[in-house]
Parts: structure tokens; sequence; C-alpha cells
């Protein structure tokens, strides 16, 4: 039963209005798609401007130049092994297959300077560069490095290399992974997106309350109230 017709009617109007808008959100009317994925978007862009650690990695990378490294690493996949080979026998790598898996010897700066410059091609999304360099998929060769680089990090820290393992941990995380998660997309400053960015952090905190004040009127409106309890004397 209605007791407030005017705030029930206030209710109803905003939630009828909430639900519109929710509606045309989900149209593809921003710029080809629905503002959901719009607002995605323009995040990861300005998420993947602030996440450019290419340089410093490659300074990194140099100072494990004549640092020789020979070490096992177990790969189940056949695909995946004979991606690694074409990979690093391009960079000068011996290889060898043992097991189930690659014995490699080389330099760990030029491995891990390959990998830099493959991740920096893949953020500036010249991913047909990288896969001129292998013949391999661009996304599978950032793969191959991503498994590479763990199973190499493993090996060093158990031979007690433990500076260069943090270093090829480093340079997965922070080459290898930023290269691959945000290949395909233009990177932006949060500077260059200041006004959409405002505008979109203002309409999310005002189209919540408006859902928020729209539920209040609808309960306010049939009676529902929130009272306080009784105190009790102990």
């Amino acid at each position: 039963m209605v007791r407030h017709g005017k705030r029930f009617t206030f209710g109803v109007v905003l939630s009828l209005s909430f639900f519109v808008i929710l509606g045309v959100m989900f149209q593809p009317y921003f710029g080809g798609e629905n503002a959901f994925h719009a607002a995605d978007r323009l995040f990861s862009q300005i998420s993947k401007g602030s996440s450019y650690f290419m340089k410093e990695m490659a300074e990194k990378s140099a100072a494990a130049k004549g640092n020789i490294v020979e070490v096992k690493l177990s790969v189940d996949s056949q695909l995946l092994q004979a991606n690694m080979e074409r990979i690093l026998s391009t960079h000068g790598v011996t290889i060898r297959r043992e097991g189930d898996g690659l014995h490699i010897k080389g330099d760990l700066g030029t491995i891990l300077a390959a990998a830099v410059v493959d991740s920096d091609d893949m953020y500036y999304n010249r991913g047909e560069v990288v896969r001129q360099r292998y013949g391999v998929d661009e996304r599978q060769v950032l793969f191959a490095w991503w498994k590479m680089l763990s199973l190499l990090n493993r090996e060093l820290a158990s031979q007690k290399q433990f500076s260069w393992a943090k270093l090829v941990k480093e340079i997965q995380k922070r080459a290898v992974e930023v290269g691959y998660n945000f290949y395909g997309i233009e990177p932006k400053s949060a500077s260059e997106k200041a006004g959409i960015l405002t505008f979109a952090l203002i309409f999310y905190v005002l189209y919540t309350v408006w859902w928020g004040y729209a539920i209040l009127m609808l309960f306010d409106g049939i009676g529902l109230e929130m009272k306080a309890g009784a105190k009790k004397e102990v």
C-alpha cells in the first residue's frame, strides 16, 4: 500500500529514468561500442600510458651482458619448444633438445635484451615486426618469452644465482607481461583524457546515488522505515 504518493511517484520516475539510461549505455552509441566497453578501453589506454618500463628494463638487461648461463628448461608442449628454439637461436643461443625439454647455453644479457626489444615492439603495437622477426605469431612469441623467463628464473634460483633470477623475473613482469597485456591498445596519458575521465568518474558517483535515492523514495512511499531498536537495560 502506498502511504506517501508523491515520494513513491518520485521513486518510480527515478527508477524508470535510471533503467532508460542503462538501456542507452548498452547500445553502441559510443564510438561503435557500448558505454561499458568504451569505459574499459579508456581506462586500459590510461593504464597502458603509465606502464612503460622498457627503457629501464633495457638498461638492466645490459648489466647481464657477458654472463653465460647454461640450464635445462622443462617444456612439455612441442609447439612451445619449437617457438623457443626459433626465438633463442635467432639470438645466438646454443640449444639442443634433451628429453622433455631444452638445454640452452648463452649470454643472459643478450637473451634478456631480446625479450625487451620484442616486448617494446608489442607495446607499440608493432606485432608485424615481431612476426617477421621469427616467422611466428606475435602473441605466441611473447607467450614463449613469458614461459621461458619463468623457467629460467626457477633454474637460476636453483643454481643460487639469485640476483640474476630476480632480474629475469623483473623483466618478465615489467616488460613481457606489459607488452602482451596491452598489445593492440593505444597508450594515452591521464592529462590527454582529463575531460572524459573527469566526466566518467562524476557520472559514476551520481548514477550510483541516483539508484540509491530511487530505492529510498520507493520504500519511503510505501511506508517502510528503519527504526532504532529499543535499548535494553542491563
